[in-house]
């Protein structure tokens, strides 16, 4: 097992100010749109065997961001999140494998009220004291998923073909997490 030094078993709260939930979706074929979200919490709970953790997530649907007020009102719409009937999305973990140095998280994932399962490609980046006497850890997971399957089906053909929005949505995810 890859060395997983100074990650030490209990409860490490998810830092929202030092974590980032980004999105990467492609748009008229062409080009690719990225957004984050800015309201996540959680918790990771490391277990005396790691690949025993388990962690759970909650992201605030309003809290999107995509560096367009206009977009970012549309996806908040019944057209993509609807917000108004379903304001988080939600991840609880299940199984953690090794990967070489490296992890596969696989856990269920809830948007829109419809869950599936999905796998995220998991780095530990380390542990490190902070100036105020805590301790930290951070993570690197990545993964992709299709936004069909949550039923976010909103699109629209474009006259050359093809649509206006990818099926396919990268996740890229960078976490901090206190040790409580």
């Amino acid at each position: 097992m890859a060395k997983l030094e100074g990650l030490t078993a209990g409860t490490w709260n998810i830092d929202a100010s030092h974590t980032n939930v980004e999105f990467v979706v492609r748009h008229l074929m062409v080009s690719k749109v990225r957004g984050r979200f800015t309201d996540v919490s959680g918790t990771i709970t490391v277990a005396d065997d790691p690949l025993q953790s388990s962690v759970n997530a909650t992201i605030q649907v309003l809290s999107v961001n995509t560096g367009d007020d206009n977009r970012d009102n549309h996806l908040r719409t019944n057209d993509f999140f609807a917000a108004e009937q379903f304001p988080t999305i939600t991840f609880a973990s299940g199984v953690i494998k090794q990967d070489g140095d490296d992890y596969v998280l696989a856990g269920d994932l809830t948007i829109r009220g419809v869950t599936r399962q999905v796998e995220l490609e998991l780095e530990f980046n380390g542990v490190a004291k902070d100036p105020w006497g805590g301790t930290r850890a951070g993570f690197s997971a990545e993964g992709e998923v299709s936004r069909k399957d949550f039923g976010v089906e909103w699109n629209a053909p474009l006259e050359a073909g093809g649509v206006v929005i990818g099926d396919k949505v990268k996740l890229q995810l960078e976490i901090e997490a206190v040790k409580a």
